[in-house]
């Protein structure tokens, strides 16, 4: 897929969409950014009175471990919301975050439990992040299909913000 223009967005706006997309669909590609091959994907546990930080389990023995700033992508489960985002892992140690985001999805990956000594709950606090969104519609799509110039379809925008 080539390039689509963007225009320049509503900040506010966006983040909306992203923040809704999220909750829809919260899987995202992590890496370390002193490490490019620690990209994997993972599942954020978001809270929508949190919108600063998101969560992730995984395990002591994870190269997650290792913490420190941190990028994710994401791709909205309709490919019309796209991010990226940067901000710092660290070790969250408040246990009533823990028994919030704990749910029976986290425990087939833990089946020792949130007392597990292998278990590391992480907080991503968010910094930076690039927002795009974009829909075809329903013409636009056709067009495509049938190999007509769409560039002047897309309908979105772009925003580089704080999350």
């Amino acid at each position: 897929m080539l390039a689509m223009k963007y225009d320049q967005g509503n900040p506010e706006e966006l983040r909306e969409k992203f923040w809704k997309a999220m909750a829809a669909s919260p899987y995202v590609m992590l890496q370390l950014d002193a490490d490019p091959d620690t990209a994997a994907p993972m599942t954020a546990q978001l809270d929508k009175d949190a919108s600063s930080a998101i969560w992730f389990f995984t395990s002591r023995d994870n190269r997650f471990a290792e913490m420190g700033g941190a990028t994710a992508t994401f791709a909205s489960k309709g490919h019309d919301v796209f991010a990226r985002f940067h901000g710092m892992l660290v070790e969250e140690t408040d246990r009533a975050r823990l028994d919030k985001q704990w749910n029976n999805f986290v425990e087939a990956w833990f089946p020792g439990g949130k007392d597990s000594p292998n278990l590391l709950f992480l907080r991503m606090d968010l910094g930076d992040a690039s927002i795009w969104a974009g829909e075809m519609g329903v013409i636009g799509t056709a067009k495509m299909a049938l190999g007509m110039d769409v560039t002047d379809d897309v309908k979105g925008g772009y925003t580089n913000t704080k999350l």
